[in-house]
Formats: structure tokens, sequence, C-alpha cells
């Protein structure tokens, strides 16, 4: 099951008087996680990433804390099941230092769908709670050959003392981003099999494969199988190296299987985006032109193809392309421009080379300016990298406001109901800028409206939360935005 990471965020005010007061937006992560004990049934993991700066901080002994307020409730469609409030106190930060804190809460649940309900209060501010939900689906895990969901760790050590984060003989701090730049070069996680007694064997295989998303198909070298014995319970803390996985998405698949390769219960998926500056470099000199493939493109237009592929490149490989446009060799540039779709598309390089093509000339007549061309311009790099939106909300000819868009995709990847919203600050050209998005990765800006609203209020500060409240004339951008 794909889990997706909920990010929560309200403004949070200062209050006189306390050490070390932290200013912005209050933030946190949830992420959740399914398990069975045979001694107690199915149970969920609440896993909590608190951005330590984003919290105020009182002075204690040994340097400085915070309290968090944490309620929690599950309903599943008709009744509460389970309903929980405490107070958590962070680790004390050291001579100014203050880094993220972790909590994770255990509730048994029975199987079946529900819905969490989160509230999260900074206790030495008082500011305004996060509130937020999530929806959490229990897999019935009772007699049958099974996989638990998969628990990246942040770090893991052999348990000396029981804590919350202790399981299976192992300390498990959870990481709740599926981001992994270069400096990341291992994905160590934590799995646990089911009832695999019930095989007809001894012992069985855990199956790994990593997948490439966008093509769905397997990355060589990354299949691997474990033997482990057969056991009610078979915990596994396994680690993945991706110092040579090329940057993209991908997605960790782990399988049971018998001595005969048969797949026996459920796959497990673990979805993570790699960047990856250190992969390694093709080769264009080597490359043969395919005279089929190469028909489409006229020789004062290879530099402009090419440039267009920036928006879906992956950051190392669209350095390379800015490198050899700045060379000015055509038939490197079309050498280039070939090998990129064989990498992508293999067998089907060249009809995926026509149908993005077509999706670049759409760009072009759509939002190219006076300056720019289409896939230059910030509408058109989102158009080409995710597609073209479910829906998009024009408003050119508001008197109190930004010429604005907001752009609504129902599905980007494996994240559901993202909205990009582009401005035209200048009024006079077709350039509509990126002002904010929700997607992980995209640029966020929670002022977005102040931002908007500063066609009629230049002298605004929109870093201040009370000014800007989009109660102007007109200003109906917050609706739109939340749109369905």
């Amino acid at each position: 099951m794909i889990r997706l990471l909920l990010v929560m965020t309200v403004c949070a005010f200062l209050f006189p008087g306390l050490s070390n007061a932290q200013t912005g937006k209050l933030k946190a992560y949830i992420d959740q996680k399914t398990y069975f004990s045979p001694e107690s049934g199915s149970y969920a993991e609440i896993h909590l990433q608190f951005v330590g700066y984003t919290f105020q901080y009182k002075p204690v002994d040994g340097g400085l804390q915070t309290n968090v307020a944490i309620s929690l409730f599950v309903e599943n469609g008709v009744d509460t099941v389970f309903r929980d409030a405490y107070m958590l106190q962070s680790p004390v930060m050291r001579d100014s230092i203050i880094e993220d804190f972790f909590d994770l809460a255990r509730i048994p649940l029975k199987p079946g769908r529900y819905m969490v309900n989160i509230l999260l209060q900074d206790a030495v501010s008082m500011a305004d709670p996060l509130t937020g939900k999530i929806e959490l689906e229990v897999p019935n895990y009772t007699n049958t050959v099974a996989i638990s969901d998969v628990m990246v760790a942040e770090v893991a050590t052999p348990t000396t003392e029981i804590t919350p984060f202790s399981k299976s003989g192992y300390d498990i701090l959870p990481r709740i981003s599926n981001f992994y730049p270069t400096d990341l070069v291992t994905i160590p996680y934590y799995l646990e099999v089911y009832h695999s007694d019930l095989m007809n064997d001894t012992i069985f295989a855990l199956r790994q494969k990593v997948i490439e998303t966008t093509t769905n198909k397997e990355v060589s070298g990354y299949t691997h199988y474990t033997k482990l014995r057969n056991a009610p319970v078979v915990p596994a803390l396994k680690k993945l190296d991706i110092s040579k996985l090329p940057s993209g998405s991908y997605r960790l698949e782990l399988a049971v299987v018998d001595r005969k390769n048969s797949l026996h219960g459920n796959v497990t998926n673990y979805y993570f985006d790699r960047v990856n500056e250190l992969e390694q470099n093709v080769n264009v000199d080597e490359i043969i032109l395919d005279p089929s493939f190469q028909a489409s493109i006229s020789d004062d237009s290879i530099a402009y193809y090419l440039g267009s592929l920036i928006p879906i490149a992956r950051p190392a490989e669209a350095k390379n392309i800015l490198a050899t446009l700045k060379k000015g060799d055509k038939e490197m540039a079309r050498k280039h421009l070939q090998q990129f779709w064989l990498q992508t598309a293999g067998n089907n390089a060249s009809n995926a080379w026509k149908d993005y093509k077509k999706q670049v000339m759409l760009a072009q007549q759509l939002y190219a300016t006076n300056f720019q061309d289409g896939y230059e311009t910030d509408r058109g790099r989102v158009f080409l990298q995710y597609g073209p939106p479910n829906s998009i909300v024009t408003r050119a000819n508001n008197p109190t406001e930004y010429p604005y868009e907001i752009w609504h995709y129902y599905k980007i990847k494996v994240y559901s109901n993202k909205r990009f919203v582009f401005y035209n600050p200048d009024l006079v050209t077709n350039n509509y800028q990126l002002l904010h998005s929700d997607l992980i990765g995209e640029l966020q800006n929670y002022r977005w409206q102040q931002a908007l609203a500063k066609r009629t209020s230049p002298n605004q500060d929109i870093d201040d939360p009370n000014d800007g409240n989009n109660s102007h004339y007109g200003g109906n951008s917050n609706y739109y935005y939340r749109q369905d």
C-alpha cells in the first residue's frame, strides 16, 4: 500500500520572555505503518517527526526544551474506536543546536479502514494547534502468509533499554521522508513476515526488487534473495545500496517466495525518489544516429528540442544537456537527444519522442513569451514534467489581485490532489510565474494569497500573518484553491 506524507503547517506566534524563541511556521510530518502480533492481533504505528526549529523553547537544566500536546483519535466511519491525549517532552537541546525530534504511537486496530485525526500544539508558545487527518487501512494478517508495511530507518541500533521505538531487538528511529539526495547512499529498511510457517517448507526467501516507476521496468543489479527460516513472525532488517542508483522515481518491491520462486502472500512496496549527481555519464560520441529517429528534427530546431528535455531530465542529465548546447555541435546534440530517449523508453524511443514533441509544441503555443520558449516558462515546465492538469481556474481580470491560474492534478506519481498556483506580477507579458504548490519538491509559499493581493496593497508585509487576510473585494483565490 502506498503511504503518503502529510505536511501540516500553521503560523506560530512568539510570546515575550521565552528564551531562544523560534519563529516561522510550526511544522510536523506524519506517517503510518501496520503490523501484526500473534498475541494481540493487528496494530498501527503513527510516526511523528517534529521540525525542531519551528517550536519555541524554555530554559531547563542543561539546555532548552519544548513540550508538545498531542491528541489522537481514530474513527471507523461510525464510531471513535481509539482516543488518546498526552504531553510529549522534547529532548534537551544543548548549545542552542535545535534538531528535529520524534514520537511513535501504537494503536491496536482490527482489520478495516479508518481515519486518524491528529491535533498537535506547541505547549510553550500556545500558538494555534496543528490539525490533520490521514487515512489508514489495516490489512487482515490472520492465518495467511503476509508482509507488513516497510519502515525505513533514520537510525537503527541494538536495543539496550526498551523504548517506544524498540522493535525485534532494535531501536528504530523511522525516516518519514522518501527523498534520497546524493549524500544518502543506503536505505536501511525493516519489515516483518507473518505465518511463513504455513508454507510446506522450513525455509523461504525474501525477494527484493527495485522498479523504475515511470517505465515499470526492473532495475538490473538490484534483485536479491534472502534465505530465512519459517516462523509465525520473522523480522528482517535489511539495507539497500543506492550509491549507484541513477536519479529517478522508484519502488522497492518485496515478496515472499518458495524454492521454486513461486509467490506467497502479498507484495509490499516502498516508493522513493532519488537524486544522484554522481551517476555515470554515457559517452555520446559513440552513438550511431538512427535516420528514422532523426527524420523529425531539422538542423535549425535541434538545439530547441534538446533544450526542451530539461523539464523531464534528471538533475545530472540537465547539466549534460546544457553543456552540449553550449558547445553548439549539432551532431552531438542529435546524438544526445537520441540517447536520452533510448535510456528513457528503450525500444519505444522513437514513439516516446514523437509523443513528447507534440507536448513541447503545445507548451510553446500556450505558454511561450517574447523572451522565453514554452518549455522554459514555469507553466510549460510543469505541463511537460507532470502532464496537463485535470482542471485550471483562470482569473485574469480581478481588480484586487494579480492575474493567476490554479492548476489541479488528481494524481502525480503516488500523490493525490496536488495544486500549482501561477501568477503574472508584471501584468503585461504571458509569463505566469510559479507562486506556490503543495507538491513535495516544488516551491511552497504559504503566503501566496497575500502575494496575489500586493497588486492593490504593495506595502503589505506578506510575512505578517495579520496582514493580507484575503478578505478584500474579489479575493476568492482561497475558495478556488480548495475546490476538488
